[in-house]
C-alpha cells in the first residue's frame, strides 16, 4: 500500500510539473505574430492539410503503443496509458530520461506480484531496445536520404559522414550484443529487434507524412521532389543533435530552416513539435486509472 501511495504521489508530481512547463512554454513563446500571420492566410486546402496532421497525432501515439506492446506484452489500453504517461515525464526531464522510468512505475502498478527492482530493470532494458531501434530506423532512412541528396551531402562534409558511420557502427554492435547483455533483465532476440526496427520505420513514416502536411499548410515546400528525401534528413539531423526538451522546439525550427530553406519551415517544425508533444501531454493528464 505504501508503494502504491508513493507511486501516485510521484505521478501527480510529474503531472503538475508538466502542466507548469506547458503553461510557461506557451507564455514565453515570442513569435505568435508570425504564426498568426501564417494561419490567417491559409486557404481551404492548407487548413485541411493542417487538420489531417493533427488527426494523425493519435495514430502516431498508437504506433508507439504498438512498439511498446511488442517489447512489453500488455493490453492496448495499458500500452496507451504508459506511452502517454511517459510523454509527460519526458517533457520535464533532460534528454527525456524520465520517459521510461515513468512507464516503469505504471508497470509496477500492473504487476504487483513482482518485485519493483525486477519490473523496473525489465522496463528500462526494453526502453533501451526501443530507443535503439527507433534511432536505427531514423539513421538508416536519413542515410538513404543523404545518399540521394548530393547538395546536402556536400554541405554536411566528410566529417559528418564519418560521424554517421560511427553511429551506425555503435548501433550494429548494440544490436549484436543486446540479446546476451540484457538476458538477465529481459528476453531479447534478433527477431524482436527486427520487428521493433520495422515498427519504428512505420512510425517514422507517420512523422514524415505529418511534417509534409504542416510544411504544405504553411507554404514551406518549394521543391516537392527534393522534399521527400529532406524529410528523412531532417529527422536524422534532429535526432543526432543533443538537446533538452526546454529548447527542443528551437532546435527543430533551426534545422527545418536549414533543410527546407524557408522561414516558414521553422514555424512548421515548431508547430509539429506542439502537435506531437504538447497535445499528447495534455491528453496524458487524463490517461490514468482511479
Amino acid at each position: 500500500m505504501e508503494r502504491k501511495v508513493l507511486i501516485h504521489i510521484i505521478q501527480w508530481t510529474i503531472s503538475v510539473l508538466a502542466c507548469c512547463f506547458l503553461v510557461w512554454k506557451i507564455a514565453v513563446y515570442d513569435d505568435y505574430a508570425s504564426l498568426w500571420n501564417c494561419l490567417s492566410n491559409l486557404n481551404e486546402r492548407q487548413w485541411i492539410a493542417l487538420l489531417l496532421c493533427v488527426a494523425l497525432m493519435p495514430i502516431n501515439m498508437l504506433l508507439e503503443a504498438w512498439r511498446w506492446k511488442t517489447l512489453m506484452p500488455m493490453s492496448w489500453a495499458e500500452a496507451h496509458r504508459q506511452v502517454y504517461a511517459g510523454k509527460l515525464a519526458g517533457l520535464i526531464t533532460p534528454w527525456r530520461l524520465g520517459e521510461y522510468p515513468a512507464r516503469g512505475m505504471m508497470e509496477m502498478q500492473r504487476e504487483n506480484e513482482r518485485s519493483s527492482k525486477d519490473v523496473m530493470a525489465k522496463v528500462l532494458s526494453m526502453g533501451a531496445v526501443g530507443s535503439a531501434t527507433m534511432t536505427a530506423a531514423i539513421v538508416l532512412a536519413g542515410a538513404a536520404g543523404i545518399a540521394f541528396s548530393p547538395a546536402v551531402l556536400a554541405v554536411l562534409g566528410d566529417s559528418y559522414l564519418y560521424a554517421l558511420v560511427g553511429v551506425v557502427a555503435v548501433l550494429a554492435i548494440a544490436y549484436a550484443l543486446a540479446p546476451q547483455a540484457l538476458k538477465k533483465y529481459a528476453e531479447v532476440n534478433y527477431m524482436l529487434l527486427f520487428r521493433s526496427t520495422a515498427q519504428s520505420l512505420v512510425r517514422l513514416g507517420c512523422w514524415c507524412v505529418q511534417l509534409a502536411l504542416v510544411l504544405f499548410a504553411l507554404g514551406a515546400i518549394t521543391n516537392y521532389q527534393s522534399s521527400i528525401t529532406n524529410l528523412f534528413i531532417y529527422y536524422l539531423l534532429v535526432t543526432i543533435t543533443p538537446n533538452v526538451p526546454i529548447v527542443e522546439a528551437g532546435v527543430r525550427g533551426a534545422w527545418a530552416i536549414w533543410v527546407f530553406g524557408t522561414m516558414n519551415a521553422a514555424l512548421a517544425g515548431v508547430l509539429l513539435w506542439a502537435i506531437n508533444t504538447l497535445l499528447p501531454c495534455l491528453i496524458g493528464l487524463f490517461f490514468r486509472k482511479n
